[in-house]
C-alpha cells in the first residue's frame, strides 16, 4: 500500500477515482479480515474502523442479472434499448465481496444462454468528454 492510498478517505469518491485509475479496490478491515465493496469506513461485522485499500484481482463469476431494455438516459443515448438490450449483475469476486456492475460479452438478447457462475473479468469503460468524463465499472465473459 502506498502512502497516496493510505491516505484516501473511504468514500464512492475516492473508490471513483481508482476507477479513473483501472483499479478496483475494496475495504479490508484491519480486525477481523473482511473485505467491502464499495468500500466503508467501519466494518459491518465487528465494527472496527481499523480499515485499508487492498486492490481486488478482477476476478469474479456471474451471481445474477438482469437484461435492461430501457435505461437510464446516458444508456438510451450510447444506443442501449428495446432493441438492442444490455446486461446488467451482480458479481461475486473471487475475494469474497460482491458488487453490481454492467455485464459485457454475453447475449442480452438469448438471456437463455447466460449461465450463473460464468466467470468475469473486470473491465473500466470511460465515457464522457472533459469534467463529464466518468470511468464506469463493468466485467466481461
Amino acid at each position: 500500500m502506498t502512502e497516496q492510498t493510505a491516505a484516501r478517505p473511504f468514500t464512492a469518491a475516492a473508490f471513483n477515482q481508482y476507477l479513473k485509475e483501472n483499479k478496483l479496490m475494496g475495504a479490508r478491515c484491519a480486525g477481523c479480515g473482511a473485505i467491502y465493496l464499495p468500500p466503508r469506513s467501519i466494518c459491518p461485522a465487528c465494527h472496527a474502523s481499523a480499515m485499508e485499500w487492498v486492490e481486488l484481482s478482477g476476478k469474479g463469476v456471474l451471481a445474477g442479472f438482469t437484461v435492461i431494455t430501457n435505461g437510464p438516459t446516458f444508456m438510451t443515448k450510447a444506443g442501449y434499448g428495446r432493441d438492442n438490450p444490455y446486461i446488467s449483475g451482480i458479481v461475486k469476486l473471487a475475494e469474497g465481496p460482491g458488487i453490481s456492475a454492467r455485464i459485457l460479452g454475453l447475449d442480452a438478447k438469448a438471456p437463455e444462454t447466460i449461465k450463473i457462475g460464468t466467470p468475469l473479468s473486470v473491465e473500466f469503460l470511460t465515457q464522457g468528454e472533459a469534467e463529464a468524463r466518468k470511468t464506469y465499472l463493468a466485467f466481461r465473459a
